[in-house]
């Protein structure tokens, strides 16, 4: 794709149709739609195995800067996904050298025991609970003495017991799904302790209820000022590109599956919803409701950046923040090092090509492998478990670094915290990423030492930069993937509770916004004082905004968000959100002369503005959302059905917000920042994705 040559208006005032209003808004661009060329925009990658085309997606050969390797062809064939893992699992050191006829007697046994206390009634054992509790006891003491044998006995007790369908049980469980990891939490557990009912809760909420709120308090260099400093506007503005969970399929089947019945649709050989062996419903060029990212739709968005956001590569966002999830939703037999490398390298070439600037990136649950993992250092003192991830951490930092995002001490950082780094983008601005990794529910190694939130040290690290934006009179971004409240089901409660704390130690005259991703959904959280018992608009002090993903998974538009930005207060001032008709795509493959259309979905002033009153100079603040969560309350359900629109992006398959439920619903999820709000408002109306199911919730038990 050829630079844009000119440099578009900052703003032009035109009538503008938003979903469910007929606003006047501005537009930040040259258009308020753009309709994207059909043919593939080829010099982003230098080399390709398999060229694209009308029928086909790209494969590119990829050249990786920092391992100085291009990656095989085998590594993304579509048509020969690996069945099994290739990476070598790391287990535990056994206490001591068991003949492997010692070693199958004595798991055998284990085996057994376990069976006998599920099934027992008179053991004693008074509850699922406690039964849980004494069978990871055994699984402890088995992982400590023969743990290369556990995956097998886990797959083993998985399907005896029919806790999940024998397949599902060995790819989860086995040593080609994270059957290794678990063996590392077993032997590290405290099992009888807050650990155990993490676990337990974690592999069913009828085995143990869900651990309360234990979050121990965060320790801060220096109290509260009491008058603290103030940033004051500058009346100038600069624009922030949010792009987020672009969940890139680089395996992605042109006419394979699209409707599939489940697991990854739009791949070779996908079953079709029906059980037919025939093709229901052939996969766009361009992706689907129940598909990831492929390559076409990708380098789509980023094509309508520029004129949609009046930007260019000359003339560029000032920055752009990526909150996580680069990686397609591979099941882990599936999943690699090298091929989590390979869409990590294709994600930054591609953004280097369409986006000037910086691109401030955190790490999503899906850019690791295994997926969803991340552990302590110290949980054997930077030993081989604690530092299993840090090829990951120095890899994607040094790609960071190789396009002059970051410096080198920058990278240094990232490498040694998780991937998690801090960067004085201007002396006002201060830039802070974190690794969410470590109170996300689905993290298995965040159970370990679960009464100390902090084990990690990302929070300590958090406190830290924070701290030095005070001291220097600085504003702060905070930038993540997984969100810490809303629904309370996606954030382990004590960790949650420790950044509540974190927030609001140094809100509203440090901390200007929080940027989250990982929901795919377009949401809102509000931080308040006082550990959000007071929710009123003076305790109103961050807000944090999710950003609408780039993948249509499962069943969104692909969509992507704009911010405009006071230099002096690095408030928000304007927020452009852009969507393009996922459901339009299957008709792109008849013609190929065009591709899709990518056009502004609402201006968030001019969609919720009016119903607060809210003036024209004032920022897009917390006290702002607050007053929308009022409005909300207030008027005849038109608004939250508004916001309920914007969630999914506009897609037709959301549901509809009508009831008086799913409206206290939606409020009590943006005014909770954390899980042990989002736990008191009511179940079952969280996402968008698919049909409502009140008072059920979804989940496990964390």
């Amino acid at each position: 794709m050829m630079p844009f040559a000119v440099v578009f208006a900052m703003a032009v005032l035109v009538p503008a149709v938003l979903a469910s209003s007929e606003l006047a808004t501005t537009y930040p661009g040259s258009v308020a739609a753009f309709t994207v060329p059909g043919g593939f925009p080829t010099t982003v990658y230098s080399r390709y195995y398999v060229n694209p085309g009308p029928t086909n997606e790209p494969q590119p050969a990829l050249w990786d800067p920092v391992l100085n390797i291009t990656f095989p062809f085998s590594l993304t064939d579509p048509e020969k996904l690996p069945d099994h893992g290739t990476d070598p699992p790391l287990f535990p050191t056994a206490l001591t050298n068991l003949t492997l006829t010692d070693a199958d007697a004595l798991i055998s046994t284990a085996v057994i025991q376990i069976l006998q206390i599920i099934g027992a009634n008179s053991t004693g054992l008074s509850s699922n609970c406690s039964k849980c509790i004494a069978a990871l006891s055994i699984g402890q003491l088995m992982s400590k003495m023969a743990p290369t044998y556990i995956p097998d006995a886990m797959v083993s007790l998985c399907q005896l017991t029919h806790f999940k369908n024998d397949i599902v049980c060995k790819t989860t469980y086995g040593v080609d799904g994270i059957g290794a990891s678990w063996t590392q939490v077993l032997s590290r557990a405290n099992v009888a302790g807050l650990d155990g009912q993490y676990i337990c809760a974690y592999l069913d909420k009828n085995f143990c209820p869900p651990p309360p709120v234990l979050s121990g308090k965060a320790k801060f260099p220096k109290p509260k000022p009491p008058k603290p400093k103030q940033a004051h506007p500058s009346g100038q503005r600069v624009k922030v590109l949010h792009l987020s969970d672009l969940h890139l399929d680089t395996r992605y089947k042109a006419g394979s599956e699209a409707n599939c019945t489940g697991g990854m649709c739009c791949r070779y050989a996908a079953p079709s919803m029906n059980g037919s062996t025939g093709i229901m419903y052939p996969a766009p060029l361009f992706g689907y409701y129940r598909c990831d990212s492929p390559f076409y739709l990708a380098l789509a968005a980023l094509q309508s950046i520029g004129p949609l956001t009046g930007t260019c590569l000359e003339n560029p966002p000032a920055l752009t923040l990526y909150t996580g999830d680069l990686v397609a939703h591979d099941p882990q037999n599936e999943l690699s090092q090298a091929y989590l490398e390979a869409t990590e390298d294709a994600v930054w070439q591609m953004f280097k090509a369409y986006i000037g600037g910086p691109v401030y990136a955190a790490l999503g649950n899906h850019d690791t492998s295994p997926i969803n993992l991340d552990i302590a250092h110290l949980i054997d003192d930077n030993g081989p478990l604690g530092q299993q991830f840090s090829w990951n951490y120095e890899y994607v930092s040094k790609l960071w670094e190789h396009y002059s995002w970051i410096d080198n001490a920058t990278q240094v950082q990232a490498s040694l915290h998780y991937g998690a780094y801090s960067v004085v983008h201007h002396p006002g601005l201060r830039i802070i990423t974190i690794n969410t990794d470590f109170y996300y529910r689905n993290n298995i190694y965040a159970f370990l030492r679960a009464d100390d939130p902090d084990f990690s040290g990302i929070f300590s690290f958090l406190i830290e930069e924070l701290q030095k934006a005070e001291d220097a009179g600085q504003r702060a971004w905070i930038v993540g993937h997984a969100h810490s409240g809303w629904d309370g089901l996606t954030a382990l409660p004590n960790g949650s509770d420790m950044l509540y704390q974190i927030i609001e130690r140094y809100s509203p005259h440090v901390v200007a916004n929080l940027f989250w991703g990982h929901t795919h959904e377009d949401q809102v959280l509000i931080s308040y004082t006082q550990n959000g018992t007071r929710q009123t608009t003076e305790n109103a002090i961050a807000t944090g905004w999710i950003g609408p993903s780039l993948t249509p998974l499962t069943n969104l538009n692909s969509g992507y968000r704009l911010y405009e930005v006071d230099t002096g207060s690095w408030d928000i001032m304007e927020a452009y959100t852009f969507v393009a008709d996922v459901g339009n795509f299957g008709q792109l493959n008849e013609t190929g002369s065009t591709g899709p259309v990518f056009e502004l979905e609402y201006s968030t002033r001019s969609a919720y503005g009016p119903s607060v009153k809210w003036p024209d100079t004032a920022p897009l603040n917390a006290a702002f959302w607050h007053k929308v969560t009022e409005a909300m309350e207030q008027d005849d359900g038109e608004l939250v059905s508004l916001f309920n629109t914007y969630q999914g992006k506009s897609s037709p398959l959301s549901p509809n917000c009508t009831s008086a439920a799913c409206a206290e619903a939606k409020v009590c999820y943006m005014r909770s920042g954390s899980t042990a709000l989002g736990r008191r408002c009511p179940k079952g109306f969280g996402s968008v994705q698919s049909a409502y199911t009140p008072d059920t919730g979804t989940g496990g038990g964390v």
